[in-house]
Order: structure tokens, then sequence, then C-alpha cells
């Protein structure tokens, strides 16, 4: 599908604010790295110049008239500007000093005085000193009469110049760069993460998902557990580590998929996404758990025989032995490996370790026989199967699921590869329930009460269960 112009209600400025946060090392990089280079770059272009200054007395013979002093000030500043510029005086100066010296001197007036002030600039701290004293020494050779009734007093002898006169821009402004170069790198992951077509918020789903938002689950950090052994609990609805918004979002999404599963009939749902780290797993784990607390008989299966999570998510140990698996190849039968948890009030048959060759196991034909015996036993199944832009097992369960149900993480997944996943559950001529949109973080800026209606989210269901349904 084609993208839509691009609309700013479809941005989540929190989500912007947090991947800003996740990126902050680039940011941090980008400045460190501007430090460095402006360093870099002061090296290898900047000459360092060394100045040493004396400044002059101009004082006129005879009558002394101040006035007469300025006016000769004046004049000698802009004459000796030439004279110290001279190539006569640079001759005078090499055979005084014995060395060919680098530089310049200016002479200028002080304003409103009869002051002079005459500085020689070189590479050289040393030969800027020398400049400017044989420069003294000699000027009278080379000016001859031009002021010969003018007497030239230095009131300030040159010194050794200990630093350098001249600055470097680059150097001045490291810290302007630096800080430029922190917002560069900013502005470009903010139009990366613009541009990146994802869903990104509700309003985003609505718009872009070729299917009905059943749910929204927000954003629950992972509480810490009992420590060495389980560090971070898993997001259960019945934990007490949850909040309560998570749990009502969670009981919320269940009883409107429930709902349309009892009302057109069917008993098995998949639960698939698109790519890894959806949260698939848990929003599978979940609805279970919703389901059995109103007295269901639920069946969970752990059908992803490549990366198996329920056994992690219910923390549950077992053998490689007592793994589903061992069902589908015959090695066992599943009353035998079925897990009845009395604490969730749920059976679940579980997969512990990597199946070996997992499209072998799936394809040993033994899904339709036992899931007709499962639809005799239980009132729901829940399968849990493995992501598909991974592999085709979501294929291959699709043939034996009533309906499909897709869980869409905020930021995660393509959009466009998602609308393709349910053209193809749709060509497969199995049912789709819809979406589940998980770990969406709170909107800022948004009027609150404006987005929820009474019955659910405004603008993605006419009613809580009274939706028109695609086919």
């Amino acid at each position: 599908m084609e993208r839509e112009i691009f609309r700013i209600d479809e941005i989540s400025w929190q989500g912007l604010c947090m991947d800003l946060i996740r990126n902050a090392w680039m940011i941090l990089l980008a400045a460190v790295t501007v430090w460095l280079a402006a360093g870099g770059i002061h090296n290898i272009i900047y000459e360092p110049q060394y100045s040493s200054s004396a400044t002059l007395v101009v004082s006129t013979g005879g009558s002394g008239n101040t006035y007469s002093s300025l006016s000769t000030a004046t004049q000698m500043a802009d004459v000796f500007g030439q004279v110290f510029q001279s190539e006569a005086l640079r001759n005078l100066i090499a055979a005084d000093t014995g060395e060919q010296i680098q530089g310049t001197v200016t002479c200028d007036s002080v304003e409103e005085t009869n002051l002079l002030v005459l500085t020689a600039t070189s590479p050289d701290p040393r030969q800027a000193y020398l400049y400017i004293n044989s420069a003294l020494k000699h000027y009278e050779e080379v000016a001859g009469d031009v002021f010969s009734n003018s007497v030239l007093q230095v009131v300030q002898e040159p010194e050794v110049p200990e630093q350098p006169s001249n600055t470097s821009w680059i150097l001045s402004q490291r810290y302007l760069l630096a800080l430029l170069g922190a917002f560069g790198m900013a502005a470009v992951i903010c139009l990366f993460y613009v541009l990146r077509f994802t869903v990104k918020n509700e309003m985003c789903a609505s718009r872009q998902l070729d299917g009905k938002i059943r749910g929204v689950i927000p954003f629950e950090k992972k509480q810490s557990g009992d420590g060495k052994k389980n560090p971070k609990q898993s997001l259960l609805l019945n934990s007490p580590l949850v909040t309560m918004a998570f749990a009502e979002a969670a009981r919320s999404a269940a009883a409107k998929v429930e709902y349309r599963m009892r009302k057109k009939g069917q008993k098995v749902l998949l639960v698939a996404s698109v790519t890894e780290n959806e949260g698939k797993s848990t929003v599978a784990a979940n609805i279970a758990l919703a389901m059995a607390e109103k007295r269901r008989r639920v069946l969970l299966i752990d059908g992803d025989m490549r990366k198996p999570a329920q056994h992690k998510v219910f923390e549950i140990k077992g053998k490689k032995g007592n793994s589903f698996d061992q069902v589908l190849t015959g090695k066992a039968e599943w009353k035998d490996v079925m897990h009845y948890s009395k604490s969730c009030r749920i059976w679940e048959l579980l997969q512990f370790q990597p199946a070996e060759h997992p499209e072998e196991v799936l394809k040993t034909g033994m899904i339709e026989t036992l899931m007709a015996e499962w639809k005799e036993n239980f009132d729901y199944i829940i399968i849990d199967c493995s992501p598909t832009a991974v592999s085709t097992d979501a294929e291959i369960w699709m043939d034996a699921a009533d309906t499909v149900l897709l869980v869409v993480r905020e930021d995660w997944a393509d959009i466009r590869v998602i609308n393709d996943m349910v053209d193809i559950i749709w060509q497969s001529g199995t049912d789709f329930a819809g979406f589940i949109l998980n770990a969406f973080h709170r909107e800022w800026f948004r009027d609150m009460p404006s987005r929820y209606s009474r019955n659910g989210y405004s603008g993605y269901e006419r009613s809580e269960y009274g939706e028109e349904e695609r086919g």
C-alpha cells in the first residue's frame, strides 16, 4: 500500500522523546566527534602569529606646539607604515640580525594623542622581537629627512611575546560546534523516527492497518522479581506487580476477542506477530488468563518450535521429553505432557526446548487430529506461534485455527509488512480477528477525554461489541 500524506497526529511525541533517550549515546558521540574534529582541524590549519609592540611618542622640534605634534603623529603613522614595510628596511634588518625575518610591521596612531603603536608580527616570537628592535634601530636610515623636525621617543619597550596574538575561530567556537553536532544528530534521529512507516499511536493504527483494533495494551515496565533467579517478572494480568491500567486493558481486549469468537462459534485462536519481541507470547498468555477468570476451560499451546517462551512467561521448568513436540511426533500423549496451573486455572502444552527440525515437527499431520480432541475437551484453544517474518510456521497453524489475532508493538514492524500478512491470512481462508496494539505509551498533548468513548476507543469501534467485520 502507498503511504498517505504525513499527518502530525500520527506521531507519538512521547515515543519520539523515548527514541531520543534511547539514542542519547549517538547524540553524545556526535558532540564528542565534532569536538575532537574541531581540535584536529585546528591543529592542521592553524598558524600561530606572535606580536611584539612598542609605544612611541612624537614631538616636533622648536616650539613644541601640541596641535603640531598631534598632526605630525597622524601623518607619521601613514608614512612609517610604508617605511617599515619597505624592502630597503627589510634588507637592513636582515643584515643587522643575520637572518631573513618573516613577518609584518604595522604602525597605528592613538586617537587624540601624539602616540604611535608599532607592532611586529611573525610566526616566530623571537623573530617578532628581533624585527621590531631592528626596525626601531634602522628606520631613520630609510626615512631620511621626511620628518627632520620630528622626534620619536620610545615610551614602552618591546618584549618577547609568550603567547600567540591571533586566535583560532574553530577552537574558540568548539563548544558551539559540539552543541550544533549534538542538535544535528538529534534532528537526524527525529527525522528517521518520523520517516519510519510504523505504528506510532492509536490514530495511526486506525488509519493505516487493514483491520479492527481489538484492544490497546499500555506500555508497562517489567518489575524486579525475586532477585537472582528471576530479576524480571512477566507482565501477567494476575501478577501483583502490574498496574491496574495494564490488567484492565488486557482483560478488556480479551473480552472483545472472546465475544467475537463466541458470536462466530469459534474456539481456536492463533496469536501471531510479524516480527520478534512484539509481546505476542505475553498477550496470548493474558488472553488465556482472562478467559479462565470467567470459568472457561482454556488450553494454551506454545506452538513456537523455534524460540518457545510460554514456559518462561509462567516460570515453569520442564524436561525436553515433556515438550509439546513429543506429542506432535507421536512420542507422547498430549494428556501426559499437558500441565495444569491451579493458580491460573488454565491447561498448558509447553515447549521447553527448540525443536531440532521445527518444520518437520509441524508437518507430521498430527495437528488436525489433536485439534478435534482439544475442541471436545476445552472451550477455547489459544495458540502462540512463531513470528511470520521468521518462518512459515504460522501459515501451518492457520489451517488449524478458526481465527488469527495479530499483535503489533509501537514503532516496531513496518505497516506494509503487517498489511501484507493480513492479506495472506485472508487468502488462506482463515478468519482474521484484528489487532492488539501492545506496549503503547500514553500520548502527550492530547485531550484525553475526547480520545475515549464510553465503550472503547473512539474512532476504532462503532460500539463495544457491534463492529463491522471484513469478509
